[in-house]
């Protein structure tokens, strides 16, 4: 009798089992809905939804960094919530309000800290990624004394991070090998407003966009010793700037060869720069101001978004010709682009039209549009293995 029911037992567990099938994390991804507080989990190989998680806050400026093995999302809100999301139960873990104004964030090259950047009260907390409960605090006051926005923030390899302190116009490298003992090294006098930052793909450069003045400020994390460079400083010098309606972003610049592309401020341009000299090598015109301009993997493709009035459209530049190639329109107001990781689909949001548009990077076709509430970021697992996004 004992013996029977064991077995029966046994058998259910078997079955239960049997029934829900094991995935894996490498397909999936996270999508904004910026306008219910929501996100979308999404998977990639079959470009379906797979459910949606609420109750994370203001999204209206978020973004998210993925833990070490693909299974976490953390999400950054504009109102200073940081939300650690479980994508394979597909619900929320843990949620703290960490400031009042949260602007991006960044996790450590271990995978241990996360970082969030923040407006309102200035400055950059650490968090430990099990539990969010916060380890350090860098409070971002600048050489005139005053406190100041933190933007830019990127993980660089070492378990160190970079940033920007916008009003106080200052690039800090934070060491966290030791969270107890942060060690910050400071660039002061880099230029005017410095407004967002990115990371090279061999993790050398960070470099910072001026929205104050015309240039961009470098550092080279090899040689910080040898301070900041600015370069491309007289660029549009005596020229007059178009009306700003978007500021650029700089996260995943295209790089084909030696050139980096880049987009220009107030202008309806992509800058080429070379990356031997960090001089400028020429201005591709575009359809509108650059919000985006990424590079699409395994490709000579560069994709770029518009601010507005001209943000219901995509350009392709091919890199080699240095021109654009093919315009799409996906939609309403089009906020982000994310590829899949080998560049063979790009997915992009239409924030006005509620849909995500999914298209074959070859052929520039449709392959599938998806209802989402108002998106704007679109971000998949494989960023846990790049450093800087």
């Amino acid at each position: 009798m004992r013996a029977s029911l064991l077995l029966a037992v046994l058998s259910l567990s078997l079955a239960g089992c049997a029934a829900v099938q094991p995935r894996g994390t490498g397909d999936l991804g996270v999508v904004i809905e910026r306008a219910s507080g929501k996100v979308q989990l999404v998977e990639t190989s079959g470009r379906t939804v797979l459910g949606e998680v609420a109750g994370l806050g203001d999204l209206s400026h978020a973004t998210v960094v993925f833990s070490r093995d693909e299974r976490y999302a953390y999400v950054f809100g504009r109102d200073g919530g940081l939300t650690k999301v479980d994508l394979l139960a597909r619900r929320i873990v843990k949620r703290v309000v960490q400031s009042g104004n949260s602007i991006g964030g960044a996790i450590s090259a271990d995978g241990r800290l996360v970082a969030a950047a923040n407006y309102t009260p200035g400055g950059v907390k650490f968090f430990d990624a099990d539990t969010l409960a916060q380890v350090a605090e860098i409070p971002a006051v600048g050489a005139d004394g005053k406190p100041s926005k933190v933007v830019g923030l990127v993980d660089a390899p070492g378990n160190r991070f970079v940033f920007t302190l916008y009003d106080a116009g200052e690039i800090w490298l934070a060491d966290m090998k030791d969270p107890a003992r942060p060690r910050v090294t400071k660039f002061t006098g880099i230029g005017k407003e410095p407004y967002d930052g990115n990371i090279t793909p061999d993790s050398r450069w960070y470099i910072a966009g001026l929205f104050g003045e015309d240039g961009l400020a470098l550092l080279d994390l090899w040689h910080p010793e040898k301070g900041v460079k600015r370069i491309l400083k007289n660029y549009g010098k005596g020229e007059q700037k178009l009306p700003v309606f978007k500021m650029p972003h700089m996260e995943g610049w295209g790089f084909f060869e030696h050139y980096a592309f880049v987009p220009a401020v107030g202008r309806h341009e992509v800058l080429m720069i070379d990356t031997n000299s960090w001089t400028l090598a020429g201005a591709i015109p575009t359809a509108g101001q650059p919000v985006f301009v990424v590079g699409q993997p395994g490709s000579r493709k560069i994709w770029v978004n518009f601010a507005f009035p001209d943000n219901g459209v995509v350009q392709v530049i091919d890199a080699a010709e240095r021109k654009v190639v093919h315009t799409l329109h996906p939609g309403k107001a089009v906020l982000h682009l994310e590829f899949t990781p080998r560049g063979e689909n790009v997915w992009i949001s239409a924030r006005d039209s509620d849909k995500l548009v999914v298209y074959d990077t070859d052929t520039y076709q449709p392959l599938t549009e998806l209802p989402s509430d108002s998106p704007s970021g679109v971000f998949f697992t494989p960023r846990a293995h790049r450093i800087g996004w």
